[in-house]
């Protein structure tokens, strides 16, 4: 999986980029949060991010409130990685939007963990996106009829929202899926064709 870390210090971000990669995960560093933000506006950005709190330029902090603003249909699955870990510290982290908080130094086993957990969700969240595409879809693809439509009682034409009077099949065609193969009832048969002896019923 593609993660995001953005660290300033230099040791702490190549400890860090090294687990993750003994982990099987492709990283992607920076080296303040200004640059992480910037590498998560584009669109082929990791969908799971590792931020520390304390970065020249823009805190971690910060950059978790740009991407919860942000409106984007991607998840992102953001884990704050700090030393502070006062409860207010850590409210404060979650409160911004961020999905996990994990307190310096972690443990490496800990961080695969959590990481498991965030590839999930993404997953989870990105099916879930995909089927409300699809649902949407389906509505608008779907036109069906109700309530009272307005039908003259002589010619059975139907007035359309317009005002406009059209012949029932073609308000049908319009406003549903159906489609018309047209042909005579034996009641209009015998009207119409008086002479024609009457068919055996089957």
């Amino acid at each position: 999986m593609r993660i995001l870390i953005a660290e300033d210090d230099l040791t702490s971000r190549v400890m860090l980029a090294a687990v993750l990669r003994s982990q099987g995960h492709e990283v992607l560093e920076t080296a303040d949060g200004a640059a992480a933000w910037d590498e998560l506006q584009k669109p082929d950005a990791p969908a799971l991010a590792v931020l520390d709190w304390m970065m020249p330029r823009m805190d971690g902090l910060e950059v978790v409130r740009r991407v919860r603003q942000r409106s984007a249909t991607r998840p992102f699955y953001l884990i704050m990685l700090t030393t502070r870990a006062d409860t207010p510290d850590i409210i404060a982290g979650l409160d911004a939007g961020a999905d996990d908080y994990l307190v310096k130094p972690f443990d490496p086993g800990e961080l695969r963990a959590r990481l498991e957990v965030g590839r999930r969700m993404i997953e989870l969240q990105l099916a879930l996106t995909a089927k409300l595409a699809e649902l949407g879809q389906a509505v608008e693809e779907i036109k069906t009829l109700s309530g009272i439509l307005p039908i003259c009682a002589g010619c059975k034409r139907i007035r359309d929202d317009s005002g406009y009077w059209q012949q029932v099949e073609i308000y049908v065609r319009d406003h549903s899926e159906a489609e018309f193969s047209h042909g005579l009832c034996p009641t209009c048969v015998e009207r119409l064709y008086p002479d024609l002896p009457a068919a055996d019923p089957e």
